[in-house]
Formats: structure tokens, sequence, C-alpha cells
């Protein structure tokens, strides 16, 4: 059995954001209507400059850190050619493909089933902030 819903998150600009909680809130009909005991829910971002990811969710400075590395492994001062929507632009393509546009978790009992200190990041690449579309899918 399955539920699928498309739900837009809050507008966000560049960096690491914690958005569990969010994506709970859009998702929990799915959760309780398909009596979910066990299945998974996959999660896909439908854009090529943002990724999601699933991180430390206690510590905001890792999401600090996690910004700074993903800065330094592809720095936008690189002789990027496609920047038709600014000088962001090639780089979140680059970056969103090292993150990734979909993540899985486990649900058990109609909850998400994340360790202790895990959260669900969405990761945002542009400097002007956005809204993004995500696809769950619930599947039991």
């Amino acid at each position: 059995m399955g539920w699928q819903t498309t739900f837009t998150l809050s507008k966000r600009a560049k960096g690491c954001h914690l958005v569990t909680d969010e994506v709970v809130r859009h998702i929990n009909p799915g959760l309780k209507g398909v009596q979910v005991k066990v299945g998974m829910l996959f999660l896909f971002i439908q854009h090529t400059s943002a990724a999601l990811t699933v991180n430390e969710n206690y510590d905001s400075d890792v999401r600090k850190d996690m910004n700074m590395a993903l800065d330094t492994i592809v720095p936008e001062s690189l002789d990027w050619k496609h920047t038709d929507e600014g000088p962001d632009d090639s780089v979140s393509h680059t970056k969103a493909t090292l993150v990734g546009s979909s993540i899985s978790i486990p649900i058990t009992n109609e909850q998400l089933n994340l360790g202790t200190w895990q959260g669900i990041y969405l990761t945002e690449f542009r400097h002007l902030p956005h809204t993004r579309r995500v696809v769950a899918t619930v599947l039991s």
C-alpha cells in the first residue's frame, strides 16, 4: 500500500537547515492514513540547486560546519561557465549532485525511525531564499 504527496518547504536562503518537523507536518496524514507499522518514507526534492540529507539534529554548529565544508569542496570562485541565474548557479548544481536529491527513512509504528541525534536537512545552495518542492512517498 502506498501514499504520496507533494509539498513545499518554507523559503530559506543558503545554508543547511533542519526541516524534520516541517516534513513530519506534511507527511503525517500519510503516516496515519495508511496505518504504517513497518514501511519506508522516500523524499525527493524537485530542484537541482538544493538537496536533502540526514545528519546531526542537535548542535547547530554541525549545520554551519557542513555548509563551510561544502563551500570549501566546491567553491564559488572556480571559473564556472553555467551562470545563467547568477554566480551561484553551476556551483549549486554541483553541490546538489554531491549531497543528493533523495533520502529514505524507515517507518516504525507510524513514526519516522530516525536515530536519537538524526534529523532531515534541506541543504540550500542558492544565496537568495527559495521555496522547495518535495515529493514524499510512503510505502508499507
